[in-house]
């Protein structure tokens, strides 16, 4: 019978497996199926105590003999109980509603979640995020359109706090109108363009963000993911402001839109008050901003145009934007390539035919900006000047679309009465001398001019054009106009500030290296000067051939001091001066002066000559840090900025030291000299202590006059340019005013004294800080002095040269090359860096223009400028300043 008998539970550990030892625990006798030991658990035991009276009696008579084996069986389901080792396993634990870490499992497994609890976390999560949802969109609520689209007026002051402009709000001109009255193509433009699936989608497109969020990520194309019902929103009732808050909130109430309102309605919405630029808001103002007609007569091509506007304007409207990005021919080229897109996209998404695509060839160029007329005369060139540096100072906080919106007072640095003289002294003098109906040389002549507070950098006043509403360019800012010889002080102050390199040493040398000159240093001023390295050698091109460096006049002054050749305008010793110390060096002290990177001139050795174009703002600015003793200070223009009664922003003066003083002090005692008996003599009649530079650039296309006294830094130029042409070009002036040529000491020094004169009116008379002693007397190569110098040539080494007589060569063009030589070389015949800067040419312009450098004064005029003129069209081979012929 005992095969029948009932085998016990089995553990699961070790234990159960080994048989019984001696000494250890007593198993139960065999034949006892009875003994508790023969059941594998006390549950079980106690199972058995309760089946009556005569067994229970004989199971406690057997287990008082074999206590040992029911010890050792209680504590095999002891071991059972914790972890299944016993002989038997014992009381399985109490589940808990979450099991985890999972009870089941051991080790590492306990904490790998099982599929049931994968499952119900995602079906809680998104149970979540509906249920948020659902009450986000409870919650949030659809803004009123009305008051979300109402627009102010910005009013400007004047330095003084009275009242200068109010300009803002009327020229923005939103002008609502019916989905009726927007053609078709328009409509198809936009969305295809914009957003493909605007009648499926239902308000926002989780695709679309993905798709933006992934390119951003990896490095593609930023995208806004949004769609047409969004930007509507986002136009409509938000503002622009990029934060998580904002874009939930467009979230939501899109979807809101998207359920309430019907895509037609939405499409106008959105048209209706989208930004195209040039202060239109909505498509009927557009249409008049950029083509003069209402919008219902706009062509697919002009349709395809605008709706590149709406992604971005500053950097899409041909007439340019602000930063130098946006230069005309860069927002041209964008734009054209945009509007091809555009017309493309309708055809694959069904809007356009293929047979009407092939018909739209042409780039529908829009007309220029038309001013509203509160912006005439100067205001309109002030009001722009303080937008773009409230816009592009990013302290501010005030973007360009916020600024248009309105609502903003803006205190500015312009005096109205300083602003107010330099108008009539460009009016006179242009009265007076200009005659376009007598003479056709005098057709499209241009004036611009600035002045900045010395040590502080405020703008004071600013000749941009005769009128803003009609002459769009500011002539005071950025045009691609050279300076030509007004930029030698930069050449000067890097010589005593960081010295002549050694000849001896490496091209790149320390400060213990270098030896800083004085303006008695001695350099060769004859003509045609051959060009060298700082250590002798004969500096050539990449082709092998050298420079000789021309005079106005081809005028050979011999051994000069830097102080006689600033004196008058000698281009041979300062060209020389550049290598010695490095072109580097002179553009670090032009920057530390006051110049920005984007208007310098590439770095070849006519640098010095002063082939970059600066604009009149930021050349009155730099050379007002010489005036202020080496404190360099920044331009600025807007002095705060209040919105409801608050300052939203202010102008926190900033200034640095750019130069020691002894450096700038003895710039300014040079520039003395030109004014006192130089080429700017003419500036003397201004009756008190001033200082400063001619400069004419090459074949006469333009001609300067920067000055300064302790309280005023002001630059006047002067050029040629047809604004109203398609493709502007800088024009000579030889004959204009019926002079000979144009050079810094006529037209532009005539302004500059007479303006000077009437702003300074009231004004203490200053000195300028007399200049501690600074450098070495060193000379340049060809100048050594022999053992037994002449007194003539120690007389002329250390004073100040008197003025000659002008001679014929000086007062006029005749001693340039033959034009024959021009296209020599193949980037000869380039007409390189002469597009008007702010209409047509590339920001920072190419600076390969053929650029020479004071003419040279009239007959009469005492000394003449008599440095740094021009060859003929493209006889320099670096196209800049100052014509010389390159030999092999």
């Amino acid at each position: 019978m005992s095969e029948h008998r009932r085998k016990p539970p089995q553990g699961r550990g070790r234990r159960a497996a080994q048989p019984p030892s001696s000494g250890r625990r007593a198993a139960s006798p065999r034949g006892d199926t009875d003994s508790p030991a023969s059941y594998g658990s006390r549950a079980e035991a106690r199972k058995a105590a309760q089946r009556g009276g005569g067994r229970r009696r004989a199971a406690n008579a057997s287990a008082a003999s074999a206590a040992g084996a029911g010890a050792g069986a209680a504590a095999g389901g002891r071991a059972a109980a914790r972890g299944g080792r016993g002989r038997g396993r014992g009381e399985p634990p109490k589940k808990r509603f979450i099991d985890y870490p999972r009870s089941d499992k051991y080790g590492a497994r306990r904490w790998v979640p099982s599929w049931k609890q994968v499952l119900g976390s995602c079906l809680a999560f998104i149970g979540l995020i509906v249920g948020l949802s659902g009450i986000a969109l409870a919650l949030v609520q659809v803004p009123d359109p009305n008051k979300a689209t109402q627009q102010q007026k910005n009013v400007y002051y004047w330095a003084d706090g009275s009242q200068m402009v109010v300009a803002g709000g009327g020229e923005q001109n939103r002008q609502i109108v019916p989905l009726s009255q927007i053609p078709e193509s328009m409509q198809n433009a936009v969305i295809s363009a914009e957003n493909e699936t605007f009648y499926e989608d239902s308000g926002v497109d989780p695709m679309g963000i993905a798709r933006a969020v992934f390119k951003m990520a990896t490095g593609g194309e930023t995208q806004s993911g949004s769609t047409i019902t969004q930007q509507y929103v986002k136009n409509t009732y938000l503002d622009q402001s990029q934060t998580l808050t904002r874009k939930a909130k467009e979230l939501f109430i899109s979807i809101k839109v998207g359920w309430s309102e019907d895509k037609p309605d939405i499409l106008a919405g959105y048209l209706n008050t989208a930004y195209y630029g040039r202060g239109a808001y909505g498509i009927q103002a557009a249409a008049q901003a950029y083509y003069r007609k209402d919008s219902k007569d706009l062509t697919a091509s002009e349709s395809a145009f605008l709706s590149a506007t709406v992604n971005g304007p500053n950097l899409y409207d041909p007439a340019g934007g602000i930063g130098s990005a946006a230069t005309p021919a860069k927002n041209t080229k964008r734009a054209e390539a945009r509007w091809k897109w555009t017309l493309d996209r309708e055809v694959a998404t069904g809007a356009l035919s293929k047979a009407d695509r092939a018909k739209i060839t042409e780039f529908p160029m829009p007309k220029q900006p038309k001013k509203s007329m509160e912006l005439k005369g100067q205001t309109g060139y002030l009001v722009d000047l303080a937008n773009n540096y409230i816009t592009n100072n990013p302290e501010s906080g005030i973007t360009d679309r916020q600024l248009k919106q309105g609502g903003y007072k803006i205190h500015t640095t312009f005096d109205k009465k300083q602003t107010s003289q330099m108008e009539k002294a460009v009016a006179k003098v242009k009265k007076e001398n200009i005659d376009p109906e007598k003479r056709d040389v005098d057709k499209y002549v241009q004036f611009g001019g600035a002045s900045v507070k010395p040590g502080d950098g405020a703008i004071t006043a600013i000749y941009g054009g005769e009128d803003a509403t009609t002459h769009f360019t500011n002539n005071a800012d950025y045009t691609g106009v050279q300076v030509g010889s007004t930029f030698k002080p930069f050449v000067l102050a890097a010589a005593m500030r960081d010295g002549v390199r050694d000849p001896s040493g490496p091209e790149t040398q320390p400060a213990s290296m270098r030896t800083p000159v004085s303006p008695k240093s001695v350099y060769n001023g004859n003509n045609k000067v051959k060009l060298l390295n700082y250590n002798g050698t004969t500096w050539r091109d990449k082709d092998g051939g050298e420079w000789l460096q021309r005079n106005d006049g081809d005028e050979n002054k011999g051994r000069v001091s830097l102080r006689t050749a600033m004196q008058f305008s000698v281009n041979t010793p300062y060209i020389q001066l550049g290598m010695d110390v490095g072109i580097d060096k002179v553009k670090q002290a032009s920057l530390d002066a006051g110049l920005n990177e984007d208007s310098l001139a590439r770095t070849t050795p006519t640098f010095s000559l002063g082939t970059s174009a600066p604009s009149a703002i930021r050349m009155a600015g730099a050379y007002g840090t010489f005036a202020k003793s080496g404190i360099q200070a920044e331009p600025y223009s807007v002095n705060k900025v209040e919105q409801d009664g608050v300052v939203k922003w202010k102008h926190e003066k900033k200034t640095e030291s750019a130069f020691d003083s002894a450096v700038a002090d003895n710039v300014t005692d040079v520039l003395e000299t030109v004014v006192k008996d130089g080429t700017g003599s003419k500036a003397k009649a201004l009756g008190r202590p001033a200082a400063g530079k001619t400069g004419t650039t090459d074949d006469n296309k333009s001609a300067w006059f920067t000055g300064y006294t302790p309280q005023m830094s002001t630059a006047i130029g002067m050029w040629r340019v047809n604004d109203k042409a398609k493709v502007q070009k800088f024009k000579k002036m030889y004959g204009v005013g019926g002079e000979d040529s144009i050079h810094g000491a006529s037209f532009p020094a005539d302004i500059w004294t007479l303006y000077m004169k009437d702003a300074l009116k009231g004004q203490p008379v200053k000195d300028f800080p007399t200049p501690a002693p600074i450098g070495e007397k060193v000379y340049g190569d060809g100048a050594s002095p022999s053992p037994t110098p002449t007194p003539t040539e120690t007389e002329e080494e250390e004073e100040p040269s008197k003025s000659p007589t002008p001679t014929e060569s000086e007062t006029s063009p005749s001693g340039s090359p033959d034009p024959s030589e021009s296209c020599k070389y193949p980037w000869d015949c380039q007409d390189e860096g002469q597009t008007s800067g702010n209409e047509g040419t590339d920001q920072g312009t190419d600076q390969g223009t053929d650029q020479g450098s004071d003419q040279g004064s009239t007959a009469g005029d005492s000394g003449g400028d008599t440095g740094d003129t021009g060859d003929t069209d493209g006889n320099s081979i670096f196209g800049q300043n100052g014509s010389a012929r390159r030999e092999e």
